[in-house]
């Protein structure tokens, strides 16, 4: 016997010894539960929705406010200056004075090359240059008689010319020697090799007992507070780009954030890369030191308005952010597309407008989910606060 459905047609046949009105009844009960189970009515997701009960939910208006308007670039930090000192005079190094990241101030001896043998050659100039001022003493003196003589005719003018030019020679070995003296003290003074600037020991290059001659590195001394900032800018957004502007700045596993400003621009760009080479200055704050690379955002307009919604409002999945807005009392998945953050707010470039209400914190909302709005969606944000990184 075959038993229809009305859902599908014919469903199964029964091939039994049973007798007849048995095998009917049981194809009638069959029938019937086909019956019902195609027959039942299913549900959409809308319906479900308005089944769902009314959900509490704060909202906030989407309002326009003042942003960092920013301008994104990666750069170099570098000492502010740098210096290899080096040797003035020749000699053996007798003691290096500094090590590795010690701090120094101008003037501070870094080393001291063989001082024992230029101060004796000091010495030995100093004694030469009061010999020299004697004998010029001496010949002044000799002069001066020999004027006396020549004038009551005792003295020929052959001996007065004599004295005036011994005179003359004695002047100027003493020129001559104090010179010579001079040079003498100066290499006494250079035999103590002095930091140039404030700064810290950035590497020795040297060590006691080796000999040096004028010229040999000993020391690289790096001026590290303020550090310098290099950063490549486009072309197309140099433009945007002047001194004094602000700039933002972190670096490779450390999440402060750091400042400085722009200081100085190249007169020109680079023919080969299209790129202006732009200087900040950055004060010397925790992890930051020379050689660092860094992410920096240049503010190149503190006051550009955007549209805005609290930050527990946007909803992020598989990469696609959403916000629900409330419409007519019933909730909505809205796409967005976000661009600058700061603190408590996301910047909206795409999606809602001005105004609309927006849900804070919606998880678990849907499309189409009544809600009731406990708090009045005319609340709006806290006063703008600097956008950050992302």
């Amino acid at each position: 016997m075959t038993c229809f459905s009305p859902c599908t047609g014919p469903s199964f046949t029964l091939r039994s010894m049973n007798p007849p009105s048995f095998r009917c009844a049981l194809c009638l009960a069959l029938c019937g539960a086909i019956f019902l189970s195609c027959g039942k009515p299913g549900g959409s997701d809308r319906a479900k929705s308005d089944e769902a009960p009314a959900r509490a939910v704060r909202v906030a208006r989407a309002e326009t406010r003042p942003m960092d308007r920013t301008l994104n670039v990666v750069g170099t930090l570098v000492a502010h200056r740098e210096a290899t000192v080096a040797a003035q005079v020749a000699g053996q190094i007798e003691q290096i004075l500094v090590d590795v990241g010690d701090h120094v101030k101008t003037g501070r001896e870094l080393a001291r090359i063989d001082t024992a043998a230029h101060a004796a050659l000091a010495r030995q100039s100093a004694a030469n240059l009061a010999k020299a001022i004697a004998s010029a003493a001496n010949a002044e003196q000799i002069l001066k008689r020999v004027r006396a003589l020549q004038q009551e005719r005792i003295a020929s003018s052959g001996e007065l010319d004599q004295a005036v030019a011994d005179a003359e020679q004695a002047r100027a070995e003493v020129e001559a020697v104090r010179a010579a003296d001079a040079v003498a003290q100066l290499n006494l003074d250079r035999s103590r090799v002095k930091a140039p600037f404030d700064g810290a020991v950035a590497s020795r290059l040297t060590s006691a007992g080796n000999y040096v001659a004028i010229g040999t590195p000993i020391i690289r001394l790096v001026e590290s507070d303020p550090l310098r900032m290099r950063l490549d800018v486009p072309e197309r957004e140099s433009i945007l780009v002047r001194p004094g502007q602000p700039v933002r700045l972190r670096v490779e596993g450390d999440t402060n954030i750091y400042e400085g400003q722009i200081t100085r621009l190249a007169p020109t760009l680079n023919e080969a890369s299209r790129m202006l080479r732009v200087e900040a200055d950055v004060p010397v704050r925790g992890s930051l030191r020379p050689g660092l690379f860094a992410r920096a955002e240049v503010i190149v307009d503190a006051n550009e308005e955007g549209l805005s919604v609290p930050a527990d409002a946007l909803i992020v999945f598989s990469g696609i952010e959403k916000v629900v807005v409330v419409r007519e009392g019933k909730a909505r998945e809205i796409n967005v597309r976000t661009g600058r953050r700061g603190s408590g707010w996301v910047e909206i470039l795409s999606g809602i407008g001005p105004g609309d209400a927006v849900v804070s914190d919606p998880a678990g909302l849907h499309t189409g989910q009544p809600v009731n709005v406990t708090e009045p969606a005319e609340e709006s944000l806290e006063p703008a606060a600097s956008a950050g990184f992302d």
